[in-house]
C-alpha cells in the first residue's frame, strides 16, 4: 500500500472531530485516539482509562505500550482490516485503519478493555513483557483501577470495532471529495473554460456521490483539454467499431484506461478488441496508451510550468516514478530534462 497522499489534519475539522470522539468514546466504553499514517497522534486521547495512564506514565512500561500501538498499526494496514488483539497487560485493544481508495491516512486506535468471556485464546498477544518485580509492584498499585476497566463481549467489541470503521471512513471520504471537488471548481473559476455544462450540477441540491465523482471528473478533463490547446488531433479509426473507445481516451485524459473497460465500451470481447486495436493502431492497446499519454505529456511540459509530479497526477499516471519510468522509455531523457532542453 503506497504512502497517503492525504493528511488527515487538512482533510478534517479535528475540533469538531475530537468532540465525536468522545461521543463515540462514551457510547462504546472505549478509550479513542486517532494517529496519521506516521503512527504520529493527531487528536487528545479520549478517556483513556486510569490504569492505561499509569502504565503509560511509567518509564518502564510505556516503551511496551509504544511498542503494541507501532505493531498493531502495522499489522492493521497489513490485513487491511481492523486488528483486535491483547496488550503487554492481556488488555482488549484495537487498531482500525482509515484506508480510502487503497491510501492509508492513519488508523484509530481504541479499546483499554476486558471481555466478559474469560477465554480470549482466539487473541494475539502483539507484544510479550518479561515479568519482573518493578512490574508487579506498579500492577499492584493499578489493581483496582486494572479491576475498574470496562467489560464487553467479544460481540460487542466487533460492532463497536465496525462502528467506528464505518463512521470514520465515512466522514474522510466525505472530506476528501468536498476538499477536492471544491479545489477543482476554485481551478475552474481561474481557467478559461466553459463550465455551462457542469454548472448545473451545481445547482442541484440532491448532488449524490456518483454525481460529485462525474463533476470531478469532467472538471479534471476539462482543465487538461485547455492546457493541451495544440494537442494531438483525435485518432479517427478506419472501423467504427473502435471509435467509442478512441473518444473516451481523448475526452478522459486524466484517466487510466484498460482494455477490458475500453472493449465493453464497444461491445466486443477483449480478445477480439485487442486484435482489432492492434491492426488498426499497429501497437498493442498499453504501449499505444502509454505513447499517446507520454505525447501529451510532452505538451504539458511546453506549454504549462505545472510540477513534474502535477502532470503525472493530471495524466492519470499511478505516481509520479512510474511516469518518469515512462517518459524517458520513450523519450531516453527525463521529464524534467525535456522541459529545460526545450525551453533553452
Amino acid at each position: 500500500m503506497s504512502k497517503s497522499r492525504f493528511n488527515l489534519e487538512e482533510i478534517i475539522d479535528l475540533k469538531k472531530w475530537e468532540k465525536l470522539q468522545d461521543s463515540l468514546s462514551l457510547v462504546t466504553k472505549m478509550a479513542i485516539l486517532t494517529v496519521d499514517y506516521k503512527g504520529v497522534p493527531v487528536t487528545k486521547h479520549s478517556f483513556c482509562q486510569p490504569f492505561c495512564q499509569g502504565v503509560r506514565q511509567d518509564s518502564n512500561l510505556s516503551p511496551y505500550c509504544q511498542k503494541c500501538d507501532a505493531r498493531a498499526g502495522i499489522e492493521a494496514v497489513r490485513q487491511n482490516k481492523p486488528y483486535i488483539y491483547l496488550c503487554h497487560f492481556n488488555i482488549i485493544d484495537i487498531a482500525i485503519p482509515i484506508i480510502i481508495d487503497d491510501q492509508y491516512l492513519g488508523a484509530i486506535m481504541a479499546g483499554q478493555l476486558k471481555l466478559r468471556e474469560p477465554d480470549v485464546s482466539q487473541l494475539e498477544q502483539i507484544v510479550s513483557r518479561p515479568p519482573n518485580v518493578e512490574s508487579n509492584m506498579k500492577f499492584q498499585a493499578l489493581k483496582e483501577d486494572y479491576e475498574a476497566l470496562p467489560v464487553l463481549s467479544y460481540d460487542e467489541v466487533t460492532k463497536c470495532v465496525d462502528l467506528l470503521l464505518q463512521l470514520s471512513t465515512y466522514i474522510v471520504e466525505e472530506a476528501i471529495q468536498k476538499r477536492t471537488t471544491v479545489d477543482l471548481y476554485k481551478r475552474v473559476l481561474t481557467t478559461d473554460i466553459d463550465i455551462s455544462a457542469s454548472a448545473e450540477l451545481f445547482e442541484e441540491t440532491d448532488l449524490t456521490y456518483r454525481k460529485i465523482q462525474s463533476l470531478q471528473q469532467e472538471l479534471s478533463g476539462a482543465l487538461i483539454e485547455t492546457k493541451l490547446k495544440n494537442g494531438a488531433q483525435k485518432f479517427v479509426s478506419s472501423n467504427a467499431v473502435l471509435q467509442p473507445a478512441f473518444d473516451y481516451i481523448y475526452a478522459h485524459k486524466n484517466e487510466n484506461f484498460s482494455l477490458k473497460e475500453m472493449a465493453k465500451l464497444c461491445h466486443i470481447s477483449p480478445s477480439y478488441f485487442s486484435r482489432i486495436f492492434t491492426k488498426e493502431t499497429g501497437e498493442n492497446f498499453s504501449l499505444f496508451i502509454a505513447r499517446l499519454k507520454i505525447e501529451w505529456a510532452k505538451q504539458l511540459l511546453e506549454t504549462t510550468d505545472a510540477p513534474i509530479n502535477q502532470v503525472s497526477d493530471d495524466l492519470g499516471f499511478c505516481d509520479t516514478g512510474y511516469f518518469i519510468k515512462t517518459f524517458k522509455r520513450f523519450e531516453n531523457l527525463t521529464p524534467a530534462v525535456y522541459r529545460n532542453m526545450y525551453m533553452n
